[in-house]
């Protein structure tokens, strides 16, 4: 079910973005400053900066709905097309559209913060190294990996006589991407959360430090779902059919 939040028009920007981090895309899109010069309310931000008030409002309103799913779905009862499909548009899909945002916020703050956070110039690394390293992966994956899987899976529910002939051992470039991509990304997770002390912030904390940490968060609460879903389920139930596929054909 769909939540609205309705939007106080009467409320100052830095207002808006403090009690959901979610509207600072909105106020950076249209280049309204939410932080030191979030001071004014939103028709006074809105005239300066030439945005229409209503737009504004349906934009805010969107990026703050809320989408509740059950905490009793079955993953591992999906087919295995189903969740290659679901891995693509909901986590891959995030990946590339959420890291480049969130690389612009840590950059930004970074830049009027580096004195008094001597982390920063570690974590923009991290970052950095994130957003570089996933590209080719999700490439990897949506290209090579997942498209082998759907054969496999389709092959082992055939039970064609042929199936085996179709099986190239996924088990080795699975093994390295669980082994060395995934355990690399868990430690760069595992950095930016020490370093940020698990993204919490002081309570001086200006709200473009707030909005930064709920960035990162939420990143790190999408990848850890991203990985759980294929090395504990995708990537194990592939292997199983790949591994009865070979014994059957031999």
């Amino acid at each position: 079910m769909l939540k609205r939040k309705t939007i106080d028009k009467n409320q100052t920007v830095a207002a808006i973005v403090n009690s959901d981090y979610r509207t600072a895309d909105v106020f950076r899109r249209h280049k309204i400053e939410y932080c030191c010069g979030g001071k004014y309310p939103l028709p006074i931000a809105c005239e300066m900066q030439g945005v229409n008030e209503e737009q504004l409002i349906r934009e805010l309103e969107a990026a703050t709905r809320e989408v509740n799913t059950s905490n009793t779905l079955d993953f591992s009862s999906w087919h295995i097309d189903f969740l290659t499909d679901y891995i693509v548009n909901v986590h891959h899909h995030y990946l590339r559209k959420a890291l480049p945002g969130i690389r612009e916020y840590v950059d930004s703050f970074a830049e009027g913060h580096r004195k008094k956070f001597t982390y920063l110039d570690e974590l923009q690394k991290v970052v950095l190294q994130l957003q570089k390293s996933f590209i080719p992966h999700l490439e990897q994956e949506e290209e090579v990996i997942f498209p082998y899987i759907r054969q496999i899976s389709h092959a082992y529910y055939s039970r064609e006589s042929y199936a085996s002939l179709l099986v190239r051992t996924l088990r080795k470039p699975v093994e390295e991407m669980m082994e060395h991509e995934h355990s690399t990304t868990a430690r760069m997770l595992q950095t930016m959360r020490s370093l940020t002390n698990e993204y919490s912030t002081p309570e001086n904390a200006c709200l473009n430090h707030r909005v930064t940490f709920h960035k990162l968060k939420e990143l790190d609460n999408d990848i850890v779902q991203h990985l759980h879903l294929e090395n504990n389920i995708l990537f194990p139930r592939a292997l199983a059919m790949e591994k009865e596929l070979l014994s059957t054909g031999s």
